[in-house]
């Protein structure tokens, strides 16, 4: 009796994987889109889910938890970056959880979607930057994950804020003199 329990166990777990990964063929061809309805406007971002899958499940679970809805883009340097992702608002916290680098081929150009972090490579969490301009010198060093695909004007417009300064850890961070709010964050599949 145990064998036969374990044969159709086995049979049905067979089963199960072959769905499964015919499955999820059909959906890797399908692309994955942020959209981030800002307070100066909607942001579109294609994920790089093959080139950053595990950044990009982390960045779809906090999405679907709601958690960058009513978040601050806190820091937005002209010229550099935006960035969002504390709850806090201020650039002090993240999550609380980590995610392990996934340096790729991707470039920071106009519109790139990375993960921020601190000086450990694998320290990213929640907290992302788009690039107001191409940057270079942050190719291989951050996690790129995404790109704007519509709503580059919107982030030009944020990018062009009035800051005020304020330093963290001998960090600048150039702090919108009106909060720049991301009023919510959902995730569309194509």
């Amino acid at each position: 009796m145990k064998l036969l329990g374990i044969i159709g166990l086995s049979v049905s777990l067979i089963c199960s994987l072959s769905c499964g990964s015919s499955g999820s063929d059909a959906n890797s061809k399908q692309k994955q889109y942020v959209i981030m309805e800002t307070s100066m406007g909607k942001i579109v971002m294609k994920l790089f889910t093959e080139d950053a899958p595990k950044t990009c499940e982390h960045f779809i679970k906090l999405i679907n938890q709601g958690f960058y809805n009513n978040q601050v883009f806190f820091r937005v340097v002209k010229e550099h970056v935006i960035q969002a992702g504390c709850p806090k608002g201020d650039g002090s916290t993240d999550c609380g959880c980590t995610v392990k680098a996934e340096f790729n081929q991707n470039k920071h150009v106009v519109g790139t979607l990375g993960l921020a972090r601190d000086t450990n490579p694998d320290s990213g969490s929640s907290q992302f930057y788009i690039c107001l301009v191409p940057r270079p010198h942050l190719d291989g060093k951050y996690t790129v994950f995404g790109q704007v695909t519509e709503g580059l004007d919107v982030v030009d417009a944020i990018g062009a804020v009035e800051v005020n300064e304020k330093y963290i850890e001998n960090i600048a961070f150039h702090v919108p003199k009106k909060p720049v709010v991301i009023k919510s964050a959902s995730i569309v599949t194509k």
